[in-house]
């Protein structure tokens, strides 16, 4: 193990990657409940609905677990770094918007299973690009291309928007015809009778929110999961819910699968919906694949420089150590969950609180792996886990991505505008494509008109070009 992993050589001992695994595992761990809830919206699995949220739900959990399962693997394996990786927060909500949300806004006429199987196609071939950017090299140049005030705005404009779908989904943030949105209304709620029903659950979110926030102040490790297990166990007595634990579950998640996961991919109307419903759906389709590789990239890449730097893992170039082999473990992990069912998987923070803990090697990320793959067959207590106890991650996870917008330079207005409407206009539009086109559009007027336009702007002026036809072609 010592000369596979050159544990003794990273000046780390197998005790201390152990404990690192096991830290960075229960930093992630969220992740095994709240991808699935967000990619069918938690708010759906209620009495009475559609039973294919259902459906969807089990497959994505496993189809989840077997992304992050694969991915960490190599990253151990492979890339021989102390790296996990799971399902990208704020893609899995964009997936939701982008490929179920749609078929319910349909009504009796959206087909939920559709909806699924036309994104995992989308984040299949957003895969292979990532894949083929990889190892062809385009990757260093693309990265390049972006404007600076892009990049740091781009990861700030997911967080605010993952941050707004955590406060939707417990009714912390209300619908109001007249201003939009609003502040959970307590005394109607008193008024009508539904505190319990409707308050209370918010109550609960600001309340993990605040737990994950003095948690993470007093650098206790796990904040989010300890917040999510203290607001589940809270949930059940004060709102009077029975909770119903049923073993038999782990067979139909398993059973769900096999049935609407793992065969999407051979869904003929999901690719007939991506590429043979004319020229408008074939360039929405491209534009998303584009959006999910180039945003996993981007993530991938600040994740692996800011992890490997607090490590001391950087090589004589300021670069990470096995680069490359990150970057390839990671795009196929993507293409692992496009095929299996699940949203973009990615290189997750969460490692830096491993590397924390004096993680060097690849033994950190296989001790991850393990525990992912152990939770494949207890679906059964992640059903449990309401609502309320899993918005505060989403919220907390929108703070930390938040962090980057500090370093955009808001004395010039070519980086502070781009900057600014790609931030709001995530949320605002509730589309993260149209948050990047948006800048992009923004910054190459700017650019033009100012006189500053250079020969490495062509690539983003490209993406602008491509955007404006989008939103001339596509309705939104």
């Amino acid at each position: 193990m010592d000369k596979f992993f050159k544990i003794k050589e990273n000046n780390s001992t197998v005790r201390t990657e152990i404990m690192a695994g096991l830290t960075t595992f229960f930093a992630m761990a969220y992740i095994v409940i709240t991808n699935p809830n967000q990619i069918v919206s938690f708010n759906h699995l209620t009495p009475g609905a559609d039973p294919k949220f259902q459906m969807i739900w089990n497959a994505v959990y496993v189809a989840s677990i077997l992304g992050a399962f694969i991915g960490t693997i190599l990253m151990a394996l492979y890339a021989k770094m102390p790296f996990a990786q799971a399902c990208g927060m704020g893609l899995n909500s964009f997936f939701f918007v982008s490929f179920i949300l749609p078929q319910i806004m349909m009504g009796e006429n959206g087909d939920l299973v559709l909806g699924y199987h036309y994104g995992m196609i989308v984040i299949f071939l957003s895969g292979i690009l990532f894949l083929l950017l990889t190892f062809t090299k385009a990757r260093e140049k693309i990265a390049k291309a972006l404007p600076d005030c892009l990049k740091k705005a781009i990861p700030a404009g997911i967080g605010l928007f993952i941050a707004f779908l955590g406060f939707q989904n417990v009714g912390i943030i209300q619908h109001n015809q007249y201003t939009l949105v609003q502040f959970m209304d307590i005394h109607g709620a008193i008024e009508s009778g539904a505190f319990k029903a409707t308050i209370v659950p918010a109550l609960l979110a600001l309340l993990g929110l605040l737990i994950i926030a003095v948690l993470d102040q007093l650098k206790v490790k796990g904040s989010v999961l300890i917040s999510i297990l203290a607001i589940t166990v809270i949930y059940y007595p004060v709102t009077g819910t029975v909770p119903s634990f049923d073993m038999g579950q782990v067979g139909q998640t398993f059973k769900d699968f096999g049935e609407i996961g793992i065969v999407g991919l051979f869904d003929s109307a999901a690719w007939k919906t991506a590429f043979g419903s004319g020229a408008s759906a074939i360039f929405s389709t491209v534009v998303l694949i584009i959006t999910y590789a180039l945003v996993d990239m981007f993530d991938t890449i600040g994740t692996v420089y800011g992890t490997a730097s607090q490590a001391g893992m950087l090589d004589e170039n300021g670069d990470p150590k096995n680069l490359d082999k990150c970057m390839a473990s990671d795009s196929i992990a993507t293409v692992v969950g496009g095929v299996a069912g699940t949203s973009t998987v990615t290189t997750f923070v969460e490692s830096a609180s491993g590397v924390g803990a004096g993680g060097r090697t690849g033994l950190t990320s296989l001790v991850v792996a393990i525990c992912f793959f152990i939770c494949l067959f207890l679906s059964p207590v992640a059903s449990l886990i309401p609502a309320c106890a899993t918005a505060p991650a989403l919220i907390y996870v929108g703070v930390l991505m938040m962090k980057g917008f500090k370093d955009v330079d808001m004395t010039e207005a070519r980086s502070a505008v781009p900057a600014f409407l790609a931030l709001i206009c995530m949320p605002l539009t509730y589309s993260i494509s149209n948050g990047i086109g948006i800048g992009a559009i923004a910054y190459t007027l700017i650019t033009l008109f100012t006189g500053k336009y250079k020969k490495k702007d062509i690539a983003i002026t490209i993406v602008a070009i491509l955007f404006v036809l989008k939103f001339c072609m596509v309705t939104m």
